[in-house]
């Protein structure tokens, strides 16, 4: 059974919704990896031909939720905003999620699930204090206004780690019948 697929955000209320709606959903499926398994790399990386643990999933997460949180700072202090990250273009996504790997590395499986807890808190306070008009009343980024560029980066990600991380504990039940003893 296919799960409902969200509108595309079009205002803060919405933004605020697909943001909490895909993180709570997701947040349940990263607890359900088991500890001892978390720095494991048997899931599908973010660059093709590569693997990644679970672990580096959630920094992956945390990454780009500290960076919107940095992008929109950088933006309310009338900085210019760097996007996507300073060093790194567009097209160099797969190595920005390597930095976000190994920015996390060694830290423990819970504390990166705290830290993206309190990633995600942040941006909801941060949504939550500007209007609607700051977020959806024009071009931030190229054509893509503020809300948009923050829902691309927070809801959409956090859709695809759950797909992600649901399709390896599925394949994780899968092995683990197939070695029980009959």
């Amino acid at each position: 059974m296919k799960e409902n697929i969200m509108a595309i955000p079009a205002s803060k209320s919405e933004l605020l919704d697909a943001i909490s709606e895909t993180f709570d959903k997701l947040i349940v499926d990263l607890l359900k990896v088991p500890k001892d398994r978390a720095r494991e790399c048997s899931l599908e990386g973010h660059v093709k031909g590569t693997t990644m643990s679970a672990a580096d999933l959630v920094s992956y997460l945390i990454g780009w939720n500290e960076l919107v949180l940095s992008w929109l700072d950088q933006d309310d202090k009338g900085q210019d905003v760097d996007f996507p990250a300073t060093g790194f273009k567009w097209n160099e996504l797969g190595q920005l999620a390597q930095k976000f790997y190994k920015d996390c590395d060694g830290v423990d499986y819970h504390d990166l699930l705290d830290r993206l807890k309190k990633a995600k808190e942040n941006l909801v306070e941060t949504i939550s204090a500007r209007s609607d008009n700051e977020l959806y009343g024009g071009p931030w980024h190229g054509k893509w206004p503020k809300g948009r560029m923050i829902q691309f980066n927070t809801s959409s990600p956090y859709a695809n780690a759950r797909s992600r991380i649901r399709k390896w504990l599925k394949t994780q039940t899968r092995v683990q019948l197939r070695q029980s003893p009959a």
